[in-house]
């Protein structure tokens, strides 16, 4: 891990990162950047499937997608947030030292997706602080870049993912747990019939308003430059 990475996606559980970024994350592999992710949990409170399970599936998501390695903190599931979570996360920003990170957008149906965007920002605002008592060099990203899982809302920009949506859907595929329903499987949201319609036709979406098939939704709270109203 001591090549500097240029994109560092965090997700509350495995499987949400391939839900809201799995595109853009297939896309900047693809485009030969060095791509991390790093899950917070292990969605042990998930009505289905093992955390072993679903550490496995996230291990043979990163490889579909093609990214330089996964990583996950194994912080308690349903109880993200405290000042241990917010200092080993700011630990992992100032070991790799990415150009710009992912967190989730903080308006979400989940409450741990807020809780873990609260958490990340702290995070990130922490890793450049030298006075702050954590491992590693401080270290500021360029920016913070923040993705939707389940919900939508105001976008900066979106990504066009076209060329990428089947190794994103492949990427999904992967969660067998979650995704699919067994005779077993409790009924759950995630393995409903139209779970995957919800994804696809937010990302259609987003790719029809921009005059595009596919594409992903992102947010940055400071302003984008241009340099001129001409496109």
């Amino acid at each position: 891990m001591s090549r500097q990475i240029d994109l560092l996606a965090f997700g509350p559980h495995p499987d949400d990162l391939e839900i809201g970024l799995g595109g853009t994350l297939a896309k900047h592999a693809a485009l030969g950047h060095a791509v991390a992710l790093c899950d917070l949990t292990r969605g042990e409170m998930s009505s289905n499937g093992s955390p072993e399970q679903r550490v496995n599936e996230a291990q043979q998501a990163a490889k579909v997608l093609g990214v330089a390695w996964r990583e996950n903190l194994s912080l308690p599931d349903r109880a993200i947030g405290s000042a241990d979570h917010v200092r080993r996360a700011t630990e992992l920003i100032r070991r790799v030292q990415p150009r710009a990170v992912s967190i989730p957008y903080w308006h979400d149906r989940h409450p741990d997706h807020r809780a873990a965007a609260v958490m990340l920002q702290e995070a990130v605002f922490n890793a450049k602080l030298r006075r702050y008592d954590a491992a590693g060099d401080p270290w500021q990203p360029q920016w913070v870049c923040y993705y939707f899982i389940n919900d939508a809302g105001p976008v900066s920009f979106v990504v066009d993912v076209s060329a990428h949506y089947e190794t994103k859907r492949q990427a999904l595929a992967c969660y067998a747990s979650q995704f699919a329903r067994a005779t077993e499987s409790a009924e759950t949201r995630l393995n409903s019939q139209n779970f995957g319609q919800l994804i696809e036709s937010r990302d259609a979406q987003f790719g029809a308003l921009a005059g595009v098939r596919y594409a992903e939704g992102i947010f940055v709270s400071e302003p984008i430059v241009r340099e001129t109203l001409v496109k």
